[in-house]
């Protein structure tokens, strides 16, 4: 939730970040809003005031009848505020976050400006294949079976890809718990930030409500539960969680964390869960788009002050895994018009998938400033008694179906087998081929 006093004092800033975020908003009509309320609170106030001015006497008899009616006033100005704090604040919530000043200005994703390529497409003496035609003849992925027991969008990875899959989260998290990779990453990206590995974290996947609206997200797409993205079970009154981030943050709730802490980078392993509604008629077979997906995320709490440098790091961070696996790779800088609500700024990696022959999406990573840690509550301390809300970002690790799929298409041979990149052997008892 952006900052209320944005709104307040700075309107014309909120209303020119909305317009490039493409969201119609009736700024003045929050000011009015926000000036009813703040004009029954300093009725409350006053009352109260007058109040404990007639306590200061209350055997006098207009003293006694007076604070008969103060305290009646007080509660029916109380319920009052009430009902509209409440509006006051779904109608901020309502609202995607603050865009940073360097991000471009656009409508969508024809906007997105590549900021670098790495490496080279890879070349064959073949033509490369789908990752379907080389994993779906030996069951290593199986679609079939995930559409007979669940529907649509489900599989089964199975033998190798299983093994893929595990490789690659044990890759993933034994550089992000390294400290000296972390040293080194920083370093080559010329950063100037602290050498702190990430935490592992293993979360909940179901997440109360409360919890998904101070992230952002459950808000984002509608107040009601049971929206078109993600899974609400009614019963439990129960978000299934669509990344990591989404139960990591909220163990910050109501905190307060000492500076010498942070930044606190956490990396957390979850199976998520996606509805993919917005994607009808997109991927429709094989993992690339499913409702039921592994995913390994970074995670950030961090001072003000250091978060566009952090972002930068998750950047870079996510780049030196994808280098090690030898992928071919571009960095874009999403537009206004493409950014996630509760993002300010977000960087995607697309890495090259030759069987398809085009770039896919395979990473993102968002620095969402205050706008989390808001309405989570979430706060550092500064010196004895100051407090300030942290900062928060996030970046995918590794989207591990997506993951399969590129080293699948990268490292295929002419003969149907995959070669494993010399970063994954270890975890693959030394094998140099899967098949």
């Amino acid at each position: 939730m952006i900052d209320p006093k944005l709104i307040r004092e700075s309107p014309d800033a909120v209303r020119n970040a909305m317009f490039a975020r493409g969201v119609d908003v009736d700024v003045n009509e929050l000011n009015r809003m926000d000036g009813q309320w703040r004009h029954v609170l300093q009725e409350i106030e006053d009352a109260r005031a007058e109040q404990n001015k007639a306590s200061a006497d209350p055997s006098a008899k207009e003293n006694r009848e007076n604070l008969k009616d103060l305290k009646h006033r007080i509660k029916s100005r109380e319920m009052r505020l009430q009902e509209l704090e409440l509006l006051l604040h779904n109608a901020i919530a309502a609202l995607p976050n603050i865009p940073l000043p360097d991000t471009p200005v656009g409508a969508g994703s024809a906007a997105n400006v590549v900021e670098r390529e790495w490496g080279a497409k890879p070349s064959f003496g073949f033509t490369p294949k789908h990752y379907l035609e080389i994993a779906e003849p030996s069951g290593a992925i199986d679609m079939e079976s995930g559409a007979k027991v669940s529907g649509a969008r489900f599989g089964y990875l199975t033998g190798w890809a299983a093994l893929l899959e595990f490789a690659l989260i044990q890759y993933a998290v034994s550089r992000l718990t390294d400290e000296s990779f972390i040293a080194d990453v920083a370093a080559k990206a010329g950063l100037d930030v602290p050498a702190r590995p990430f935490i592992p974290v293993i979360p909940p996947v179901m997440v109360r409500k409360e919890m998904m609206n101070a992230m952002g997200f459950s808000e984002r797409i509608g107040t009601s539960p049971g929206n078109d993205e993600m899974y609400w079970l009614d019963k439990d009154e129960l978000y299934l969680v669509g990344t990591s981030e989404q139960s990591i943050g909220p163990m910050h709730y109501d905190t307060i964390v000492e500076a010498a802490r942070l930044p606190l980078r956490y990396v957390g392993f979850s199976t998520c869960f996606r509805r993919e509604a917005g994607a009808a008629g997109k991927d429709t077979r094989g993992i690339l788009r499913v409702h039921q997906f592994d995913k390994l995320e970074m995670f950030t709490v961090c001072e003000p002050g250091a978060s566009e440098a952090e972002h930068r790091f998750l950047l870079a961070c996510q780049e030196a895994l994808v280098q090690g696996l030898g992928l071919h790779y571009r960095v874009l800088r999403l537009c206004t018009g493409d950014l996630g609500a509760a993002a300010a700024a977000t960087f995607d990696i697309e890495t090259w998938m030759p069987g398809q022959n085009e770039y896919r999406e395979t990473h993102s990573t968002s620095n969402t400033t205050d706008y989390q840690s808001r309405s989570l509550k979430s706060r550092y301390r500064i010196g004895e008694k100051q407090t300030e809300l942290t900062h928060m970002l996030n970046g995918t690790a590794f989207a591990l179906g997506r993951m399969i799929i590129a080293v699948v298409e990268n490292c295929q041979t002419e003969k149907g087998t995959v070669a494993v990149p010399e970063a994954l052997k270890p975890f693959l008892g030394g094998r140099s081929e899967l098949a």
